[in-house]
């Protein structure tokens, strides 16, 4: 990989880290039964109390490489009413960020009976995140820089609100969210820095098939970054079969970035877009889930031929005991 590819995809990757990196980042973790991460109107909207642990780590054997853990829990406290909290860490070389995030969200039922799924909801995530860079090893490369003092860690925290909706009826469901709606500034790498953190997301899926055979589940999400009107799909499918020790389950995502780059490979001018696929499979035993998602860069540009790897351990909790008569993985 010549010089001109390492600083495109230098570019991709600061586009697509830097933004992500404001509060619980957009990967492919909400397909392992975890749209509370994206969506804070599903804050209790599931027949049950959900917690759920995941861990992603980027390119092995890459000294520094990013990794990012959650720590979630939501669940109903009334009959409209649901509650969650997420704790966050997220490393990426010398950079960090922690932080936690409270939701709330009303769930409006149109239902005939309490089994017949037709929900509105609404909710809004409070968050607080520290952001911090370590330059204490700047200056241990031999390299003087007058504008890094070399001996300090510098800090900022910021706060923030997510607000959306979501819709779930039989089958189908829609989320819409934005995520970090106030104007605000981390402070943290220059004075000059956009306060304009906001991002948008829609998620659309539909369930069918036959229980006692397959379900499948085709989803899309989109993504608009206000500031530098990036944009991404999520095209995703996911099939569920119901076996004697409960449901085991799987699926491909492909992410494509709308937006191209191009560079210079050879004696001709290419164009590159940020894209990668995702398979994952899950498995559900009682009430205990455990998944694994793989995700895999594309294109002649990249930093390393590995991927990004990511599991999920969840328990459900507080069931009702009726569940709902539809095909709705992340509701029942």
């Amino acid at each position: 990989m010549n010089l001109r590819k390492s600083y495109l995809l230098l570019l991709l990757l600061i586009t697509q880290l830097s933004f992500s990196q404001e509060g619980v980042p957009v990967y492919s973790d909400y397909l392992t039964d975890n749209y509370y991460l994206l969506h804070p109107s599903m804050a209790g909207a599931a027949s049950c109390a959900k917690l759920r642990l995941t861990a992603r780590q980027q390119w092995f054997g890459q000294e520094d490489a990013p990794a990012f853990q959650t720590l979630s829990f939501n669940g109903r406290v009334s009959d409209r009413d649901g509650l969650g909290i997420i704790f966050l860490n997220d490393r990426n070389g010398y950079h960090s960020q922690k932080g936690v995030q409270l939701s709330y969200a009303h769930h409006i039922m149109f239902s005939r009976d309490a089994i017949d799924l037709n929900q509105l909801s609404f909710g809004m995530s409070a968050g607080f995140v520290q952001s911090l860079l370590d330059e204490t090893e700047f200056l241990n490369s031999g390299d003087f820089d007058p504008n890094v003092d070399g001996t300090i860690e510098q800090k900022a925290s910021y706060f923030n609100l997510d607000i959306g909706a979501s819709y779930n009826f039989l089958d189908f469901y829609a989320h819409f969210t934005v995520k970090n709606v106030l104007a605000n500034k981390r402070k943290i790498y220059s004075e000059i820095e956009s306060d304009n953190l906001r991002k948008f997301l829609l998620s659309l899926g539909y369930t069918f098939g036959d229980k006692e055979k397959v379900l499948l589940e085709p989803s899309v999400l989109l993504q608009l970054v206000s500031q530098t009107k990036e944009k991404t799909v999520d095209i995703n499918l996911k099939a569920y079969k119901e076996l004697e020790f409960g449901t085991l389950w799987g699926g491909l995502s492909y992410r494509r970035s709308l937006d191209g780059a191009q560079y210079v490979d050879g004696n001709s001018i290419s164009d590159q877009r940020l894209q990668y696929i995702t398979p994952i499979v899950g498995v559900n035993y009682k009430n205990f889930m455990f998944a694994y998602t793989y995700s895999s860069l594309l294109g002649d540009v990249k930093f390393d031929n590995g991927g990004f790897h990511q599991i999920t351990l969840g328990i459900n909790l507080f069931c009702q005991p009726d569940k709902y008569e539809c095909n709705c993985p992340a509701i029942n």
